[in-house]
């Protein structure tokens, strides 16, 4: 297993949960005697993912949980033993066991944060073999994070603030680990709920469910409930045989609705009802296990009538087949039609909810006006990101000993901002973001209402912005091990995460075809790579 318990009793990754090279690195540092050099590496992506403009930095808490308890176990190090040259010298491994992140700092955008291509999701700094090691387990616990987090994002702006969204993905995450990391940030991203139970244990996630056609058609219709009575909602008054209410109910709703009492099948109104004898304040009928029109709606309001008698209010209905749209839109009008034939108004609000392999696509056509759908279950498409499978994370070194280092490479995307740095937002007088701004750390931070003159990477000019206000985006959260400040509750992310997207403009915020977000090179960083570029060349 990747993960074990830490004692929080929260999954937690490895120090082995890495990379083989990370290890043969960190005994060629050790080699050199450069193992305890002061280095320092940034952690960060090359595009927006899904074609979007922007990405939620996440993962952070699992970053922080994995440095404060990393350790190499004597198991650990024997295993890293085998893997390595026989004659390795004994004394590596004897530093190796007394490995800790004692000296390990790092600087992150908050969880929850927007992130854009070249800015630092952590910068991480300390002993040069120790920050080696920690690279592939940070890449591992940020990216698909930060991933799913964002994909979350999109589906929430697709969907609208008003539709609830629920992420049911758990049978089809990629293993535990994934299943429990997409649960804990697709409700960081937007959404209102997971249906997986350790998330809500372990995570705060809101956890959410009811039934499955597995329990509509598990029952026959001549099971006999040994308790069919209920007491009224107020719990005053005579229990009465919910079962003998529902029939009388049922001769009723199939008349209004033009079907023969034989139509509606007798194991769904069985399960409805012994689903609501269990659940009265919490009745939901999944209503396509047999025919939406002819059994499920019709078997749905003769027990929501029932119930309705005794004070209970139905909490909703699934569809989980077929034209959810035309369903959802043919289920609204049949309740308002029922509300007003038996004087039931709640019936006219009942909430929808749809679920069955939904993506971007058939999510708009489900949140456009008028569709009647409230709730939205979504599996596959948020926990697998079909549309991107990673983020293509990178952690990159960027100084040692206080010395800038720059990566140079036949293929400029891949080249490196050197040296050690600083991020701003700069924002218009409105709030919203107007470009992100790098800058070497021993720089002044920008000023609100000053002038600056920026080179937006990628391009051959400079330009000047005076931003209303600047924003700093990297906060200290460890400092030599030791943790700064709390990270906040994942509510709390899941706000900033809203409120961060709700500040970015329209066009950023498009799903297809956005407008392009600046990132910008201050005029000393600039320089400092164009120094260093001319210094490798031949």
């Amino acid at each position: 297993m990747a993960a074990e318990q830490d004692p929080e009793g929260r999954a937690a990754a490895r120090p082995l949960l890495t990379d083989l090279y990370q290890v043969t690195m960190a005994l060629g540092y050790w080699r050199a005697g450069r193992a305890r050099d002061p280095a320092e590496f940034e952690l960060f992506f090359r595009q927006s993912p899904f074609g979007g403009a922007f990405a939620l930095a996440a993962g952070l808490r699992d970053c922080v949980r994995f440095l404060r308890a990393f350790h190499l176990r004597d198991a650990d190090v024997r295993f890293v033993a085998s893997v390595l040259p026989a004659d390795t010298d004994p004394a590596f491994f004897e530093h190796l066991r007394a490995l800790d992140c004692s000296g390990v700092t790092v600087r992150a955008l908050p969880e929850g944060s927007l992130a854009f291509p070249g800015v630092p999701l952590l910068q991480v700094s300390g002993p040069l073999l120790v920050v080696q090691l920690l690279e592939t387990p940070l890449l591992c616990l940020v990216s698909y994070a930060s991933l799913i987090a964002t994909n979350a994002a999109r589906l929430r702006l697709i969907a609208g603030p008003e539709k609830r969204l629920l992420e049911m993905g758990l049978r089809r995450a990629q293993g535990p680990d994934g299943g429990l990391t997409a649960s804990t940030y697709s409700y960081l991203g937007g959404f209102d709920g997971s249906s997986n139970m350790l998330a809500g244990q372990l995570r705060g996630v809101p956890v959410v469910g009811t039934l499955a056609h597995s329990f509509v058609t598990s029952f026959s219709g001549s099971e006999v409930p040994p308790d069919p009575m209920l007491a009224p909602a107020a719990g005053q008054g005579p229990r009465v045989n919910l079962a003998t209410r529902v029939e009388a109910w049922l001769e009723r709703v199939c008349a209004h609705l033009g079907l023969g009492v034989q139509d509606p099948h007798p194991g769904e109104r069985a399960a409805f009802v012994a689903y609501a004898l269990a659940f009265p304040r919490a009745f939901q009928g999944l209503l396509d296990t047999y025919s939406v029109r002819r059994s499920g709606l019709p078997n749905f309001l003769a027990v929501a009538l029932a119930l309705g008698e005794l004070g209970y209010r139905a909490v909703g209905v699934r569809l989980d087949s077929g034209d959810l749209l035309r369903q959802a839109q043919e289920a609204r009008a049949l309740f308002r039609s029922a509300a007003a034939q038996f004087q039931a108004p709640w019936l006219e609000s009942v909430p929808i909810a749809v679920s069955n392999n939904i993506d971007e696509k058939e999510l708009a056509r489900l949140a456009q006006q008028g569709s009647e759908v409230d709730v939205i279950g979504i599996g596959t498409s948020v926990v697998t990101c079909p549309r991107q499978p990673s983020l293509g994370c990178v952690y990159k070194l960027v100084s040692v000993g206080g010395q800038p280092r720059m990566k140079l490479t036949e293929d400029p995307e891949k080249q490196t901002l050197p040296g050690s740095k600083a991020a701003f937002r700069l924002l218009g007088s409105d709030g919203s973001p107007l470009l992100d701004l790098l800058q070497l750390a021993e720089e002044p931070a920008p000023q609100a209402g000053q002038e600056l003159r920026v080179w937006p990477r990628g391009a051959q000019e400079a330009c000047t912005v005076r931003p209303a206000h600047v924003e700093p985006l990297l906060r200290l959260w460890v400092q030599q091990g030791q943790l700064c400040e709390p990270l906040p509750p994942l509510a709390e992310s899941r706000a900033l995460a809203q409120r961060s997207l709700s500040r970015l403009s329209p066009a950023h915020r498009r799903p297809e075809l956005p407008a392009g977000y600046q990132v910008a090179l201050s005029e000393q960083l600039r320089a400092l790579v164009q120094r260093l570029s001319a210094g490798a060349s031949p």
